[in-house]
């Protein structure tokens, strides 16, 4: 059976031809894009006519092969939306996350609502980049817009919806909004109140694996099912965690960011995931993904960029062999710390960070990238620890899906910064995790265990165990590392 994934990340979208057969799935990239933001009118946006076409031209180059295709599934990052009409597919060019906009909205919209009682509502951990935030600033800044709208959708559901025609937003990306009440299972009527937001703009919530209609605009392909499978491209990652059986795992989706948490059967709503800012999310099957959202790769990417500007190191193969060569736990940054959020100048950053806390200022790109590495691994730690508590569960492994997976010095500083187990793969869980979850739609798979059995059988893992002869100097440097955070409070922007 083949099936397509539309995986649209941060960096770049891909329309992958999967096919599964005797209980396993290979896969192929069959058209890969940019998917970077765009500069217009001093915002920052993304280009989603611009995406379409890259996502049909994919398409087409699959029709041409003249096979015949299952099912199709788009997935995204979360928060950011489209707003639309029925008669007009685009309304106005949606935003991305990393635009300002919400800076004074995010806490003007605390004060109208306290932190408890949002999080009471929705479970949702505290970003000023959340769409909460931005649909209230649509709503108080561009009022004209929302008077036509008919509905906003997610950026996978708004892909799902102009290949099938049928505009539905699906549950695990529905909760990454935080307007959507996991309890209820429906929309905030509290917050859409309170907050004045236009009632008509909110879409019907499907189940992750629903079937929306015929794939419509391709010649070969008219027999295609869209499907709504986790259009959130977390909830996809890890449908598609490779764990056997338990509760004593946890994992890490990590890219430009980086989604540490576990599987929990309900949503964990306490004061004490308040105050830890941990979030709940719809996964597959009716689960819940209790995690954090931490920054993950972004920085490095950013430093890459800088690189990119003065011939340095642009490949990541050639960056993380530097970074193996140069010495260990030399200098750390905390990568939540706000200067990091923002784009630009990523270099002078780090450096200044080590600068200011009296640290020994990394120079070569290779240090740079081991500094931050490192770091990661040492806050990954810091909330593995805080989760672990809260739930009650003892952690023994983490599994690392995604493309974070590759790096084999993050992995094992990771392992070492935790004193736990690291199973790294499959890196293109998330595509992965979309087309099985489509198998499953079309009766192919049986449900969660069904879905991971054959992800352990058609990837490779590997294995990284703490290394008792650096074991002392991580202690230290989680010590050092510890002393370099700045007072918890809710941040108005995504590290």
């Amino acid at each position: 059976m083949y099936l397509i994934s539309v995986d649209l990340g941060a960096e770049s979208g891909r329309v992958i031809l999967g096919k599964l057969r005797a209980g396993k799935l290979t896969m192929e990239v069959v058209h890969r894009f940019p998917t970077g933001s765009t500069e217009m009118n001093g915002t920052l946006r993304w280009n989603v006519v611009g995406f379409h076409g890259e996502i049909l031209h994919g398409l087409r180059l699959i029709a041409a092969r003249k096979i015949k295709v299952a099912g199709i599934s788009c997935d995204s990052w979360g928060v950011d939306y489209v707003i639309s009409r029925d008669d007009e597919p685009l309304i106005s060019q949606p935003f991305q996350y990393r635009d300002p906009r919400t800076a004074k909205t995010f806490p003007a919209t605390l004060r109208k609502l306290s932190a408890k009682a949002i999080f009471a509502e929705t479970g949702v951990m505290f970003m000023g980049i959340n769409t909460l935030y931005q649909l209230v600033d649509d709503a108080e800044s561009r009022p004209e817009l929302l008077k036509v709208a008919h509905r906003f959708l997610n950026i996978g559901d708004y892909f799902n919806w102009l290949l099938s025609g049928v505009p539905r937003a699906e549950v695990s990306l529905a909760s990454t909004t935080q307007l959507w009440n996991p309890r209820k299972k429906a929309w905030s009527d509290l917050l859409i109140r309170k907050l004045k937001l236009p009632r008509q703009l909110f879409p019907t919530v499907v189940a992750s694996g629903t079937k929306l209609g015929n794939l419509k605009g391709v010649e070969g392909l008219a027999e295609t099912k869209v499907i709504a499978s986790c259009s959130h491209d977390t909830g996809c990652a890890v449908a598609a965690v490779p764990a056997a059986s338990g509760n004593q795992w946890a994992y890490l989706s990590s890219g430009t960011w980086s989604l540490l948490g576990v599987e929990l059967p309900k949503p964990l709503i306490t004061d004490e995931a308040l105050k830890a800012n941990l979030t709940n999310e719809a996964g597959f099957g009716g689960t819940t993904r209790f995690l954090k959202v931490l920054v993950g790769l972004w920085i490095l990417q950013e430093c890459r960029r800088d690189w990119e500007l003065t011939n340095g190191p642009t490949d990541y193969g050639v960056i993380a062999k530097l970074a193996e060569k140069a010495p260990a736990l030399r200098s750390l940054i905390r990568p939540d710390d706000a200067r990091f959020a923002a784009p630009g100048d990523m270099v002078r950053k780090v450096q200044n960070f080590c600068r200011e806390t009296h640290q020994p200022v990394p120079t070569t790109p290779g240090a740079i990238a081991r500094c931050i590495l490192e770091s990661l691994a040492l806050r990954y730690g810091e909330e593995l620890n805080t989760i672990e508590a809260l739930t009650g569960r003892t952690i023994k492994t983490l599994h690392v899906v995604g493309g974070g997976a590759k790096n084999a010095l993050l992995n094992q500083a990771t392992a070492d910064a935790l004193g736990r187990t690291v199973v790294a793969g499959p890196t293109e869980a998330t595509a992965a995790g979309n087309l099985l979850i489509q198998a499953y739609a079309l009766g192919k798979v049986k449900g969660l265990p069904g879905i991971r059995k054959i992800v352990r059988a058609s990837f490779k893992s590997d294995t990284f165990k703490p290394q008792a002869k650096t074991a002392k100097q991580w202690q230290e440097a989680r010590l050092r590392f510890h002393k370099l955070r700045k007072p918890t409070r809710i941040s108005s922007s995504k590290p």
